[in-house]
């Protein structure tokens, strides 16, 4: 009885459903350790395109409405460093991402217009259970605007 066992083990071709059993866990863990990756890291790029969009519309504001009107009455352009920045801080703080903010964003008036860079604060949802792992990464963008001071007159 014995002889036919060990010939029935040896024999090519033996049932090995078992050991697919034992790499399935392991290949559905991998799949969820890669998939908590993308979804983290697409929350990341989320928060840089809000940084942006953010930092776009508050240099967009800036440039307009700090405007020196004195000297658009005369025809030219300046934007006034303090208004720039107090306009900056309103439109960041009545943001829904003022919370998410980064310390305080950095004005930047140049005579073409206004540079503004944000930072926000990206929570990560599944690398914070990993013992060790940041629980989230700053990111930081930069957006200008200006104006053009040249106007073409259409023909009638």
């Amino acid at each position: 009885m014995t002889r036919r066992l060990a010939d029935r083990l040896a024999a090519p071709g033996r049932d090995e459903r078992a050991s697919v059993l034992m790499l399935v866990p392991a290949g559905l863990l991998i799949v969820l350790i890669m998939a908590s990756i993308a979804v983290d890291m697409s929350l990341v790029q989320l928060r840089q395109r809000q940084a942006h969009d953010l930092a776009a519309g508050a240099a967009n504001d800036a440039v307009t409405a700090a405007a020196d009107q004195s000297d658009l009455r005369s025809g030219d352009y300046r934007v006034d460093p303090e208004a720039a920045t107090a306009v900056v801080e309103q439109v960041v703080a009545a943001s829904e991402l003022a919370p998410d903010v980064v310390g305080s964003p950095a004005v930047h008036v140049t005579a073409d217009g206004v540079e503004v860079e944000i930072s926000l604060y990206a929570d990560y949802i599944f690398a914070g259970v990993v013992p060790g792992s940041p629980e989230g990464l700053t990111v930081t963008a930069t957006a200008s605007a200006g104006v053009r001071t040249t106007f073409a007159l259409c023909p009638v």
